[in-house]
C-alpha cells in the first residue's frame, strides 16, 4: 500500500482540500466519504488508506484550515509597526482580507462541529489562543480578547446580512475600543 502514496504524494493534501471545499459548499452534515473522494478525484478506498474514518478526515481538514488561517492572521498583524498600523490590520481582518466566503463558511462548520467533537473543540480553543497571541503583538490581553471577538463575529454577521461591511465604521469601532482600553499605550514593535 505504501507504493500508492509514493505514486501520488499529493493525494492526502488533495483529500484535505476537497474536504474543506465540500464542507464550505454543503456543510459537515452533507459531507460523506463518497462526496469527498469524488471531489478529490481519488478512489473511495484511498480515504481509508490515509484516514481512520470520516471524523478523522474532518478533524484533519479543520486542523489544516486553522493552521492556514492562523498563519494569514498573524502575517496580517506582524507587518504592523505602529498602533495605527495594527488597528488598520485588525480592520483588514474584519473586512475580509484573510478569509474568503468559503473559509468563513468552513469556520462556521468548524465551530459547530467542535461542539460535538473533542479534537475539534480543542482546535477551536487553540485557534482563539493563537489569534489572541497574534493580536498580542500590539495589544494587551484584554484588548486582544475584545478585538478578536470583533474579528470573529463581524464576518459572521456580514455573511448573514449579505451586505459589505462599512470599512470606515469598522475602523471607528476598532479605534474606539483600542482608545478605551489602551488610551496612552503605543503598540509594541515586532
Amino acid at each position: 500500500m505504501a507504493a500508492r502514496g509514493a505514486n501520488d504524494p499529493d493525494r492526502r493534501d488533495r483529500i484535505i482540500a476537497a474536504t474543506l471545499a465540500v464542507i464550505g459548499e454543503r456543510g459537515v452534515h452533507q459531507t460523506s466519504h463518497r462526496v469527498i473522494a469524488a471531489r478529490a478525484g481519488v478512489p473511495l478506498g484511498s480515504l481509508t488508506y490515509y484516514f481512520d474514518g470520516l471524523s478523522d478526515i474532518l478533524e484533519q481538514a479543520f486542523a489544516a484550515l486553522a493552521e492556514r488561517m492562523s498563519e494569514q492572521y498573524r502575517a496580517t498583524l506582524a507587518v504592523a509597526r505602529s498602533r495605527e498600523e495594527a488597528c488598520a490590520a485588525v480592520v483588514d481582518l474584519i473586512c475580509g482580507s484573510y478569509a474568503s466566503p468559503d473559509d468563513v463558511r468552513a469556520l462556521f462548520e468548524m465551530y459547530s462541529f467542535g461542539n460535538y467533537d473533542a479534537k475539534v473543540h480543542d482546535l477551536c480553543r487553540d485557534w482563539l489562543l493563537l489569534s489572541r497571541a497574534s493580536l498580542g503583538l500590539h495589544f494587551a490581553e484584554p484588548t486582544a480578547r475584545a478585538l478578536d471577538a470583533l474579528v470573529e463575529a463581524w464576518p459572521m454577521h456580514q455573511a448573514w446580512e449579505g451586505t459589505p461591511l462599512d470599512r470606515d465604521y469598522v475602523a471607528a469601532v476598532v479605534q474606539a475600543l483600542v482608545d478605551r482600553f489602551e488610551p496612552a499605550a503605543e503598540s509594541a514593535t515586532v
